[in-house]
C-alpha cells in the first residue's frame, strides 16, 4: 500500500484536548496516525493556548500561524471567526503538494473556495451548524454588545456557508446536521461521522451516588443558560443535591447557587477531578437549548457515568436516545430525579451502552470510515 498523506487545518491548538472542538481534532489525529496516515497539521494559534510539542510525533510536520485578531478581521463580510484565520504562509504551504486537505470546522475554511486549490480533494469537517449556533448564543447572551456581535456573526456565517459547495466531502458529527447539509448541498458527498473522543471502553463505578452533576464550560452562554435553568427551575424546588462543575462559572451563577443549600459550584476542576465527579454522580444531568452538533460531554458521561438524564435537544441526531432518560419540562425533570435517585445502574444498561457505542462511536472504526471516504479504500 502506498503512503497516504493528509493536510489538516485546525482552528486552534488541539492539545491539551480539553474542550469540545479540539477533542475531536486531537483524537482524530491520534487515530489516523495509528492507521499510518501521514499528517501535515496546520494550526491557527489562538492567544492563551501554547504550541504543543506533544503533537509532533503524530505528524510529519506541524505548522503554526498567528490568528489575525482585531478590526481588520471584524469589519468584513466574512465571519470574524473565519476571516481572522487567514494566512498566506498557510496557503503557500498547502500548495506545496496535491494531497487532500481536511478543514476542521467552518472557522478554518477561509481558503475552501480559493482557486489555487482547484483540483485538490477538499474535506469539510462539520462540528456545528454555525449560524444556528450563533443565533442561539445571541438569544442566551445578556450583554448588549455581545448580543449584537452574535447576531451579526450569525448572518455572516449563514452567507458564508454557501462556500461549502466547494467541498468534495463533508464529514458531519450528527445525523440531524447531516440531513440539514444534504438538503442544502444535494450534489455534495455528505456523510455522518461522529466526533472522535477520549474514551475506549466503559469505566462506570458500581453502586449509587448521592448527587446530580451538570458539567460544561459555564462561561459559554449556552451552558450558562442551562446552569441557570437547572438552578432556578429544577433543583431550587427539590431536596436533590446538584453540583455544577466547569470552566470559569460567571459570578451570577455562583451567586444563584449560593442561595440554595443543595446546590454547589466547583470552578475549573482539573481532568482528574472532573472525571471523578462524573463517575461518582448518581445522575449526570445534561440539558441544552442548542440542537446542533454533538455534545462530547454526553459521550464522556455515557462512557464513565451512571444514569444520564437529558433533554431531547442534547440527543438531537446522535442515535443515543436508548441510552439516556429524557425529560423536557422542569416538572418532568424533577419526576425523573425522584425515580433515578438511589436506583443502581444495572449490568443490562451497561451492556446496551457497550453495544451501541462500539457500533457508532469507536475511534478506530470511525478512523477507518474517514480513510475510506478520503482515499477510496
Amino acid at each position: 500500500m502506498s503512503e497516504r498523506y493528509l493536510h489538516i487545518v485546525s482552528f486552534d491548538v488541539p492539545f491539551p484536548p480539553n474542550y469540545g472542538g479540539v477533542i475531536d481534532v486531537y483524537y482524530k489525529i491520534r487515530a489516523l496516525h495509528k492507521m499510518g496516515i501521514k499528517i501535515y497539521l496546520h494550526i491557527i494559534e489562538y492567544p492563551g493556548r501554547e504550541q504543543a510539542p506533544a503533537l509532533e510525533p503524530m505528524c510529519e510536520r506541524v505548522f503554526y500561524y498567528p490568528r489575525k485578531l482585531g478590526l481588520k478581521s471584524a469589519f468584513c463580510l466574512k465571519p470574524y471567526i473565519v476571516k481572522s484565520r487567514r494566512s498566506e504562509d498557510m496557503i503557500n504551504n498547502l500548495l506545496q503538494d496535491n494531497h487532500p486537505i481536511l478543514f476542521e470546522g467552518l472557522h478554518s475554511c477561509y481558503y475552501i473556495d480559493d482557486q489555487r486549490l482547484k483540483g485538490r480533494k477538499l474535506i469539510y469537517r462539520e462540528s456545528n451548524i454555525e449560524h444556528q449556533y450563533y443565533i442561539n448564543l445571541f438569544k442566551a447572551e445578556r450583554n448588549p454588545g455581545k448580543k449584537a456581535y452574535f447576531l451579526v456573526e450569525s448572518l455572516k456565517l449563514l452567507f458564508f456557508q454557501k462556500k461549502l459547495k466547494n467541498a468534495d466531502l463533508m464529514l458531519v458529527v450528527s445525523e440531524y446536521d447531516t440531513n440539514y447539509l444534504k438538503s442544502k448541498f444535494p450534489h455534495n458527498d455528505v456523510r455522518f461521522l461522529p466526533s472522535f473522543h477520549s474514551n475506549e471502553e466503559l469505566n462506570i463505578i458500581e453502586g449509587t451516588g448521592d448527587y446530580a452533576l451538570y458539567h460544561g464550560n459555564i462561561e459559554v452562554p449556552e451552558n450558562e443558560a442551562a446552569a441557570a435553568f437547572l438552578i432556578n427551575k429544577v433543583f431550587a424546588q427539590t431536596n436533590h443535591r446538584l453540583i455544577i462543575a466547569g470552566m470559569n462559572p460567571p459570578k451570577h451563577i455562583v451567586e444563584l447557587a449560593a442561595k440554595h443549600r443543595n446546590i454547589s459550584v466547583i470552578a475549573n476542576p482539573d481532568d482528574e477531578e472532573l472525571f471523578s465527579l462524573i463517575r461518582n454522580a448518581q445522575i449526570n444531568i445534561l440539558v441544552t437549548f442548542q440542537a446542533t452538533g454533538l455534545k462530547l460531554k454526553l459521550l464522556n458521561t455515557l462512557y464513565n457515568g451512571r444514569h444520564c438524564l437529558v433533554n431531547l435537544s442534547m440527543l438531537n441526531g446522535t442515535g443515543l436516545n436508548k441510552l439516556c432518560y429524557t425529560a423536557e419540562t422542569p416538572a418532568e425533570l424533577k419526576k425523573m430525579l425522584d425515580e433515578l435517585s438511589g436506583k443502581p445502574f444495572s449490568k443490562t444498561e451497561a451492556l446496551a451502552r457497550i453495544e451501541l457505542l462500539k457500533a457508532n462511536y469507536s475511534n478506530s472504526a470511525n478512523a477507518q470510515r474517514l480513510v475510506s471516504a478520503v482515499f477510496g479504500e
